[in-house]
């Protein structure tokens, strides 16, 4: 799995941004919204247009088109195609590759298993519990065995306990496999319990990189020093104390 290297990255709102994730790294990209976390994602994978340069294994490859980048992305939404089944829906990657009909077969029934998703095989989307649906975007996701792996707040629309849950089976199959891994969220809860380094956005720059023990605990980042732990999922506020819930959550002002 490569190194990335972000270098002098500008564009309408990252501004000189530079950045090493290193081989196999869990790197979280956190802040509230609107700071850039989704544009750097969509820097990576060659989504946008942007200004300096991305390389993977010190090789550029702002030239490269989206497909030649070996990314795989699980958007907020899922995008699950919704007249396909679950075993179709892991396999739409692999089949345009141009992968064999039974090595497709073969990687989708291993998929099914690693995910625990064998008895949904045949179901549509629309009846998939959310949890569910996030299991097979992301056993579509790495179905063609990417070599970097990009989510942009990926439970932020489920209950509390399912996105708990989730986020330790993606951890531990981030471990797994070995991918390296860049993740978005605003939750800083989220981030502590995921990644290796979190990375800190305010306005489109990068103003703390450091572990989530030290960027809490030692943080001289203000922004990270007044919000905290926070967990926006919904159905969290019997998780919460009463004074968070009087505070309630500064980054997205839910009580």
């Amino acid at each position: 799995m490569p190194n990335i290297r972000l270098k002098n990255i500008n564009n309408f709102i990252c501004h000189d941004i530079n950045l090493k994730i290193s081989n196999r790294e869990f790197l979280v990209l956190w802040g509230p919204t609107g700071v850039g976390k989704t544009t750097l994602l969509n820097v990576i994978a060659g989504l946008v247009e942007y200004e300096g340069s991305v390389l993977f294994d010190d090789v550029p490859v702002d030239k490269h088109p989206v497909y030649q980048r070996e990314v795989s992305y699980l958007f907020q939404n899922l995008a699950l195609f919704p007249h396909l089944n679950t075993r179709a829906n892991i396999a739409y990657g692999l089949r345009i590759q141009g992968e064999s009909k039974n090595k497709v077969e073969l990687r989708v029934n291993e998929l099914l298993r690693l995910m625990k998703i064998e008895h949904l095989a045949e179901r549509f989307p629309k009846h998939l519990s959310g949890g569910e649906k996030q299991r097979v975007a992301l056993a579509r996701a790495i179905a063609p065995s990417p070599e970097i792996m990009l989510f942009d707040e990926p439970l932020n629309s489920l209950d509390f306990h399912t996105a708990r849950y989730l986020r330790t089976e993606i951890q531990q199959l981030q471990r797994k496999l070995g991918i390296t891994t860049i993740y978005v969220t605003h939750c800083f809860e989220e981030a502590f319990a995921l990644a290796d380094r979190v990375v800190v956005l305010s306005s489109g720059e990068i103003v703390q990189i450091d572990s989530p023990k030290n960027i809490f605990k030692e943080s001289d980042c203000r922004m990270v020093a007044e919000n905290g732990y926070c967990d926006c999922h919904q159905g969290d506020k019997n998780n919460r104390t009463q004074i968070e819930l009087e505070k309630g959550c500064s980054l997205c002002h839910q009580k």
